[in-house]
């Protein structure tokens, strides 16, 4: 999944970096407000990627004695930062132009190289977005796609897919502004475009952020793994009764799991142990995303506090 991310990340950094050039050449040439506020939108959209990169790379350290369950949750902070930086820098500074721009319009200028821009930056963008989308697609199974977002633990591909769109509609709005406002002869369209454009990136880094922090205090499995560890564990002949199966995400692919099982009384202590190796060997065998397994034993429990009490009682 990693591989896949990165090529999607990759993907959009390059086109998102291409996009922000021309954009702001454009502007340049036509003072075009809803442009600018779109170059702004791509250099923002493109740093979010480096940051991405970072948290997928800080992720995969080793786990040490500070950190013994690994970095994975660096993928969910940087994210949350990323949703941060849409909304504060994104959003905000196209917030800004476009008020500015309302305030003190600039003159209508030929608006040739802003459709220019705004049509190669929609092959960019639409092709950045499609490649985002397949790998989503690929992941989400027969969930709905809002399911599949919320079920989501892996938030680099979700997060590309909402800059993505984001930069799909805000290009459209932009090119409704620069349109009607040459075709009206209206120079405040093009400054109303621009606050549109931040309203939808402020709505995105929202929706961002609160996937993120969901993530980030602790999701988790998803209901099918935690069945089919249930499963498994039910069908070992040592086992009674699953009392409870805890899972958490430290990552895409790293969760920490708990089982607490009520075994068979006539086993002995060896036969116990042989059994919760054999459990987690089966788990670990068919989830190799659960790579921590912690095992409580209620029987051994219930032995110790009945052989502690004989030890009182004599």
């Amino acid at each position: 999944m990693s591989g896949s991310a990165k090529k999607t990340i990759y993907v959009a950094m390059a086109a998102n970096f291409a996009i922000a050039i021309t954009k702001f050449i454009a502007a340049s040439i036509t003072g075009s407000s809803a442009m600018l506020s779109e170059g702004i939108h791509s250099v923002v959209d493109t740093g979010n990627e480096l940051l991405l990169l970072l948290g997928l790379r800080l992720s995969k350290k080793p786990a040490d004695d500070s950190h013994p369950f690994g970095h994975g949750q660096e993928l969910y902070f940087w994210t949350l930062i990323v949703a941060l930086f849409i909304f504060s820098i994104g959003g905000g500074m196209s917030l800004y132009e476009g008020i500015n721009h309302l305030q003190d319009p600039e003159p209508l200028t030929d608006p040739f190289w802003n459709y220019v821009v705004l049509a190669l930056a929609v092959i960019f963008e639409g092709y950045s977005w499609n490649v985002a989308l397949q790998q989503f697609l690929a992941t989400k199974n027969e969930d709905s796609f809002w399911t599949a977002i919320r079920a989501s633990k892996d938030p680099t591909i979700f997060a590309i897919l909402f800059e993505d769109t984001a930069a799909l509609i805000g290009l459209f709005v932009a090119f409704l502004g620069v349109f009607s406002g040459h075709l009206l002869g209206n120079v405040y369209l093009d400054g109303i475009a621009s606050i549109a454009i931040g309203v939808i990136l402020c709505g995105v880094a929202i929706l961002l952020a609160t996937e993120s922090k969901g993530l980030l205090i602790g999701e988790g499995a998803s209901p099918e793994t935690v069945a089919s560890i249930r499963k498994i564990t039910n069908s070992d002949p040592a086992v009674e009764k699953v009392i409870k199966v805890l899972t958490l995400h430290f990552g895409p692919q790293e969760i920490l799991l708990n089982l607490e099982i009520k075994f068979v009384d006539e086993l002995e202590t060896e036969e116990l142990a042989i059994a919760v190796e054999r459990l987690e060997n089966l788990i670990s065998s068919q989830h190799a995303e659960v790579q921590n397994i912690f095992i409580e034993a209620k029987s051994i429990s219930a032995k110790r506090k009945a052989l502690d009490a004989t030890k009182i009682s004599t």
